[in-house]
């Protein structure tokens, strides 16, 4: 075998693996080599994943690539297994979650950005918010549904590809890191990507007028080379993504603005839903923090106290 090199697992599932191979930028098929473990003493043996950071070497005699290292990880976002039982890794080493939506059609459910935002919280992982298509409205009815996000300390960045607006800005926070573009189907994901990077040449989706949810274009996590730098993940819709594992009492630490709050609520164990003295609530009712925001915090919590409940 040749001397290790260190690569980044573009894509692939099963035996084949796509490295883009750090250094020369080029990529290449690799499979595993026996059963890899992380190198970190104690720990167990890891799936692979789009995203991980690996080690490869070349057979000299066959030339074939073998991936024999699975570097440590700094982050994933994982769904919950089909099985049921544990966590199936999505992506791995996210910098940032770009969460696109779009003004109109589809039509924008602020819960489920809130959805996708808690989760990035609750993986410790950055987060900005894209809303897509601005074409179609007005910017007042963009301020009205997404400018609180800004308030609340996430970028907000205003972009439609037809006006080629906003696409400088959001070109310039994906350079140099890793980014894992998440949000409905349909918002435009795939169609932004291109038209930053034309030569990706992503698959883009037609908008269904009839049910008015987009047609899922993108099968599988894929990591793609930027050119400037980075990459970025185009990925099927994460609805199941995330917050499945997360204890209920500690959803209010995924919602940024409610922190201030947490330590002034009358009882430690506070829900912020019926008892008195509650903090958060009286910040709701002073408008400091958005209604909106304070009804996708009681509906997540019901939903991981409902999935608490099953599992035990």
């Amino acid at each position: 075998m040749t001397d290790p090199i260190a690569g980044v697992v573009v894509s692939g599932t099963g035996g084949v693996w796509r490295v883009h191979l750090a250094g020369t930028g080029e990529t290449i098929d690799a499979s595993m080599r026996g059963r890899l473990k992380l190198e970190r003493e104690g720990e167990t043996a890891l799936k692979l994943a789009v995203g991980d950071h690996v080690e490869v070497a070349q057979e000299a005699s066959t030339g074939a690539w073998r991936i024999g290292t699975i570097l440590p990880r700094s982050s994933t976002l994982a769904r919950r297994s089909p099985s049921g039982r544990g966590e199936r890794v999505v992506i791995a080493n996210i910098d940032q979650v770009v969460v696109v939506f779009a003004l109109v059609s589809p039509e924008p459910h602020p819960a489920m950005l809130d959805r996708f935002l808690a989760i990035a919280e609750a993986n410790d992982i950055a987060a900005r918010v894209v809303v897509n298509k601005v074409d179609l409205a007005d910017d007042a009815f963009a301020r009205t549904l997404f400018g609180h996000y800004a308030t609340i300390g996430y970028p907000v960045h205003v972009t439609s590809v037809r006006e080629a607006r906003g696409l400088d800005d959001l070109h310039d926070a994906l350079v140099g890191r890793t980014s894992a573009l998440s949000g409905p189907s349909g918002v435009g994901k795939s169609s932004l990507i291109n038209a930053l990077y034309p030569g990706l040449d992503l698959r883009v989706g037609e908008i269904s007028s009839s049910v008015n949810k987009g047609r899922h274009t993108t099968v599988g996590a894929h990591l793609h080379p930027l050119p400037d730098g980075g990459f970025v993940a185009d990925t099927p819709g994460l609805r199941e993504v995330g917050l499945w594992g997360l204890d209920p009492t500690s959803l209010d630490q995924c919602f940024p603005e409610f922190r201030v709050w947490l330590g002034e609520c009358r009882f430690g164990d506070c829900t912020h839903r019926v008892e008195p003295g509650c903090a958060v609530r009286a910040a709701v009712d002073a408008g400091q923090v958005a209604l909106v925001r304070y009804e996708s915090y009681r509906k997540l919590r019901a939903e991981l106290e409902e999935a608490t409940t099953e599992r035990w």
